[in-house]
């Protein structure tokens, strides 16, 4: 079996997002992970708790369905235009999660962005693009989901859902989730006020904050 690993470790992260709160039943997004030229993705037809490594179908880039018991997912157009996009801008491992939940489909569903109103958003490059609303599984849903991630390494679909990357998929399943949660901060502070948003220099200044330990940059230096 080809990729057994990364068929794996798509199958364990499906069932990590299933019993993420707030997440659709059943299909309720997609999984991918990319390794060299080849794409490893959750299939059609099957809930995320469900689905068994021989399930995953192994992709190639030029979109071709090389191994797995069953299609791929509806989602795979857009996975496969991220996949190909990181893999002509050079970065070696790619995987991506797109799932739908109550908060991500709250946000995408009203408001053009996701502010940046807490510094943890910054980890996914400060705020969060809403694609126009495309129906699922199309390539116009791919191609805006590829601009909306310019410089991100999250993006909202609208009235879909949240998509987020990651170099394993370990750290893009990380980002999905603080995606969530940064939407549902978003929306529980709209509910008492207009959120204060922080600007592109105190973003930088908590990136820069992220590389040095709990004091900062060392003052004796």
């Amino acid at each position: 079996m080809q990729l057994e690993q990364e068929r794996r470790d798509v199958c364990l992260t499906a069932r990590a997002i299933a019993q993420h709160p707030g997440t659709a039943p059943g299909e309720a997004g997609t999984v991918s992970v990319r390794s060299g030229d080849l794409v490893v993705v959750t299939p059609h037809g099957v809930p995320l708790d469900q689905i068994q490594p021989i399930d995953c179908p192994v992709m190639s880039l030029d979109d071709r369905m090389l191994e797995g018991r069953r299609d791929p997912a509806a989602e795979t157009t857009l996975h496969m235009a991220v996949h190909r996009h990181a893999a002509e801008q050079g970065r070696e491992a790619l995987a991506v999660v797109n799932a739908f939940t109550a908060d991500t489909v709250a946000v995408s569903s009203v408001f053009p962005e996701l502010p940046p109103i807490h510094h943890r958003a910054a980890g996914l490059g400060g705020a969060v693009s809403v694609t126009p609303y495309m129906p699922y599984g199309t390539g116009d849903i791919a191609d805006q989901a590829v601009k909306a991630l310019k410089g991100r390494d999250a993006a909202l679909l609208a009235n879909h859902g949240g998509l987020a990357l990651g170099r394993g998929l370990e750290q893009a399943l990380a980002n999905f989730r603080l995606l969530d949660w940064l939407c549902a901060a978003y929306l529980r502070a709209r509910q008492v006020g207009e959120p204060r948003v922080l600007s592109e220099d105190e973003l930088a200044e908590a990136r820069q904050r992220d590389t040095h330990g709990w004091a900062g940059p060392d003052p004796f230096l």
